[in-house]
C-alpha cells in the first residue's frame, strides 16, 4: 500500500498520498481518490474544478509580502505553499494555480492534458481594450478519458471574470457564469496584428474568451490562445520572471486578491470577494459592492484575514515596507 501511495501517475509531480492530502484540504472525500476508481466524467471534473476554485484564491501576495519578492513555480514548492504548511488560506497567481492544478489532475487520472499560453488585453476603466499583449496567462486543456466529446479549457487562475467551471472548447456557445447575470463564451478569429493567415499553410486562428455582464450588454474580448500550440513549464518559468519581477508589469506594484465563495446545495459558487491594492469589493450573487478602502498596511492585512481567510506571518508583513504597493496611510 505504501508503494501505491508513492506512485506519481501520468507524469504528475504528486503522489497518491499527496492527492489524499489535497482532497481533504478542498473538502472532498476519498471516493474522489484514484484508489476508489471514480468515473472521470464531466461531473467529476466540474466538482474538482469548483472545489479547487473555492479553496485557493487568485492572489499575487508572494510578490509583495515576501522578503525576496519573487515567485517559484516548482510543483513541490507550490504544494507546500498551498497544502502542507499550516492552513493560512494561501493561493497564487495564474501560473502557480494552473501548474499546481495540472499536476493534481494528472495524478487523479486525467492523462490527456496540456498547457496553452494566452494573450490578455489590458483593462481601461474596468473593460479590456486595445491590442492583445504577449503571453502573460496560462490555461489547461483537457480531454475526458474514453470520450469523443470536446476538449475542455480549465482556467483556474484568471480572477474575478474567469470561468467558474470547465469551459468546452466550442464556438459561440453562451454559458451563464454562476454569479449574477454574467455570460461567457468562446469565439474564434484572427488577432488584429496577426499577419500569417493562410490556413492552407498551417495558419491558426485564436480562440478568444469573451464575457458580458448581462444579456443586454456588449461582449468584451479578454484573452486569446491557440490550443494546438502547447507550452511547457519551462516556457512559463521565463514568463514568470517577467510577470513577478519586472517593475513595468502591474503585478509588481498592484496587490490583487480574488476569492470565490463556496455555495450551498446545487449552487456551487456563492459569490466572490476581491481586493485591488486597498479597495475591497464583494459580489454575493447580485451587484458588486464596495466593502472597504484600506489606507494602511494594518487595515489591509486585517481585511485579508477577516474577509479572505489569508493569514500572513510577521516576516511577510514586514517585507512590503518600502515596496511600491505598500499602503502608507496617505
Amino acid at each position: 500500500m505504501a508503494d501505491q501511495d508513492n506512485l506519481k501517475p501520468n507524469g504528475s509531480a504528486y503522489t497518491l498520498s499527496q492527492i489524499s492530502q489535497y482532497l481533504s484540504y478542498v473538502g472532498l472525500d476519498e471516493s474522489y481518490h484514484p484508489s476508489s476508481s471514480p468515473v472521470l466524467d464531466l461531473a467529476y471534473l466540474i466538482t474538482i474544478f469548483q472545489a479547487q476554485l473555492t479553496s485557493f484564491p487568485y492572489e499575487n501576495l508572494s510578490i509583495h509580502y515576501n522578503p525576496v519578492h519573487s515567485i517559484l513555480l516548482d510543483p513541490q514548492i507550490l504544494f507546500n505553499k498551498l497544502i502542507t504548511t499550516p492552513k493560512r488560506g494561501r493561493g497564487g497567481y495564474c501560473m502557480e494555480l494552473s501548474i499546481f492544478f495540472s499536476h493534481i489532475l494528472r495524478a487523479l487520472g486525467f492523462s490527456q492534458i496540456h498547457y496553452s499560453g494566452a494573450r490578455n488585453r489590458n483593462r481601461t476603466d474596468g473593460v479590456p481594450q486595445g491590442n492583445y499583449n504577449g503571453y502573460v496567462h496560462l490555461v489547461n486543456i483537457v480531454t475526458l478519458p474514453n470520450t469523443a466529446g470536446p476538449q475542455y479549457v480549465l482556467d483556474i487562475g484568471f480572477g474575478g471574470d474567469g470561468p467558474t467551471f470547465p469551459l468546452p472548447l466550442t464556438e459561440h456557445t453562451i454559458h451563464h457564469n454562476s454569479i449574477g447575470t454574467q455570460e461567457i463564451r468562446y469565439t474564434r478569429d484572427w488577432l488584429p496584428d496577426q499577419r500569417f493567415r493562410d490556413e492552407s499553410k498551417g495558419a491558426l486562428k485564436h480562440w478568444i474568451y469573451e464575457y458580458r455582464n448581462s444579456p443586454d450588454r456588449d461582449w468584451n474580448s479578454y484573452y486569446a490562445f491557440v490550443p494546438e500550440h502547447e507550452f511547457t513549464e519551462l516556457d512559463f518559468e521565463n514568463l514568470n520572471v517577467y510577470l513577478s519581477e519586472c517593475k513595468r508589469n502591474h503585478q509588481t506594484y498592484t496587490i490583487l486578491v480574488i476569492r470565490f465563495l463556496r455555495g450551498e446545495g446545487s449552487q456551487k459558487i456563492g459569490g466572490k470577494v476581491m481586493m485591488v491594492q486597498g479597495e475591497v469589493k464583494q459580489n454575493l450573487g447580485g451587484r458588486t459592492e464596495l466593502v472597504k478602502v484600506c489606507k494602511t498596511e494594518e487595515e489591509r492585512t486585517e481585511m485579508l484575514k477577516e474577509l479572505f481567510g489569508i493569514v500572513l506571518t510577521e516576516e511577510e508583513k514586514e517585507a512590503i515596507r518600502g515596496w511600491a504597493s505598500e499602503l502608507r496611510g496617505e
